[in-house]
């Protein structure tokens, strides 16, 4: 993603928008999500977004606290807010949002516009899976072209 940050993000060319979609099936998904936004709080979302899909098999409630550790957060803060769930519900709304667009998986990436009202988004590409920094590029330019 630093490439398209670089490129794009940090030109003002676009905006990033990152939605919580933990999937279903993998039992751990959702906690991770929460301590990713836990950690949030204190401005470590992305360093521990990035420490939980470093390793995502290990999710365990000790797992995710030895990563929010090591991303540097306030402990006791970090796992009040993990116990309090109180992220569940954006985490929830996220989920939707993603259905919505036609998200069945993860990576997901959803190009498009901000709607009149600037709340929502109307996607108009959907790249799906890890893909290389050529498509982001080609699909980003191509919206761009036919914005002007």
């Amino acid at each position: 993603m630093s490439q398209i940050e670089k490129e794009y993000v940090d030109t003002g060319k676009i905006r990033y928008f990152f939605l919580d979609f933990p999937l279903k099936f993998h039992a751990q998904a959702f906690k991770a999500a929460e301590a990713a936004e836990c950690a949030g709080e204190q401005g470590k979302f992305w360093e521990m977004h990035n420490k939980i899909f470093e390793n995502q098999r290990a999710l365990s409630p000790e797992d995710l606290s030895k990563d929010a550790e090591a991303v540097g957060v306030d402990m006791p803060k970090f796992k009040a807010c993990l116990d309090s769930g109180k992220y569940a519900e954006k985490i929830k709304k996220d989920i939707a949002e993603g259905q919505k667009a036609g998200v069945t998986g993860t990576p997901t990436s959803l190009l498009g516009w901000i709607e009149p009202d600037g709340k929502n988004i109307k996607a108009v590409k959907i790249i799906i899976g890890a893909q290389p920094y050529t498509v982001f590029k080609e699909a980003i330019e191509g919206l761009l072209k036919t914005k002007k």
